[in-house]
């Protein structure tokens, strides 16, 4: 398994490796939302200069130091959900070029054929969410630029955590487009499922905006939402405790919940698309 494993994955990366025009883009799609849409977006500024004004700001952003630093932990669940559908369009186009029926004759496992578009896709996705954290980071040393201000001290376990939820988010998001992926066969379809599905899952989590903000109705919808896990995991971590109902291993495990179902979904469908017919 492991050695079936092992050449699926290279060939994937030899492949995304010879289109640098791909690994390119999706490395500086993060780049231009920090740098356009975070910079130029700034909640804060509509907000008075006074005390109390301001300290009805930080409440309202779960003790994030300024709106760029909520925006910046948020934009990992933008970016999760962004990258991630592109994992489905891969597959589809495989079945198009006949790639796949190409594995599939092949004595590797099916289910580790799974896994590998899992691995990869994952892949993927996490390294533009990493970008973005070293990013946020950076911009708060570069002058004329807002960056992310990190206002706890943040421990090797903190950190682990912060890496968890991004790895889990990664896993999940990209088990749900893979599934889309494998279900339908025609990229036409694809693009008009997950674009029905891209905003609804931005805009019913806490990503870009804080869930007071919304209706009673929207907010329990918000709680359970995974980009909201994930993000209020790295909230936690990096601006405290104060302004959440729950630690963060229990956002965590809520977050580790939708992967497992996510992940089995997938595997259900690609077991079924991988049958030799």
């Amino acid at each position: 398994m492991l050695q079936g494993l092992g050449a699926l994955l290279r060939r994937r990366f030899v492949r995304w490796t010879r289109a640098p025009t791909w690994i390119v883009a999706g490395l500086l799609t993060p780049l231009l939302y920090l740098l356009l849409f975070g910079q130029a977006f700034d909640l804060g500024k509509l907000v008075p200069a006074n005390p109390l004004a301001q300290a009805g700001l930080r409440s309202a952003i779960q003790g994030a130091p300024d709106y760029f630093s909520y925006f910046a932990l948020g934009m990992v669940g933008m970016v999760a959900v962004t990258s991630a559908l592109f994992s489905g369009t891969g597959v589809i186009f495989d079945k198009q070029l006949g790639i796949l029926q190409r594995t599939i004759a092949t004595p590797v496992r099916r289910s580790t054929i799974f896994l590998s578009e899992l691995l990869f896709y994952s892949f993927l996705v996490v390294l533009p969410i990493l970008i973005v954290l070293g990013l946020s980071l950076v911009f708060a040393h570069v002058p004329g630029l807002v960056g992310l201000s990190v206002t706890e001290h943040v421990g090797w376990l903190g950190a682990l955590e912060v890496l968890v939820a991004i790895l889990v988010l990664s896993i999940a998001f990209t088990s749900l487009f893979l599934s889309f992926g494998f279900l339908l066969s025609r990229p036409e379809s694809y693009f008009g499922v997950v674009n029905l599905l891209n905003l609804p899952l931005l805009f019913t989590s806490n990503a870009l905006f804080p869930k007071g903000t919304s209706p009673g109705w929207l907010q329990s919808i918000t709680a359970y939402n995974p980009i909201s896990l994930a993000v209020n995991v790295m909230r936690e971590t990096f601006f405290g405790t104060a302004y959440y109902p729950y630690p963060s291993y229990i956002y965590l495990f809520g977050l580790l919940g939708w992967a497992l179902a996510l992940s089995g979904l997938a595997l259900l469908l690609a077991s079924r698309a991988l049958r030799v017919k």
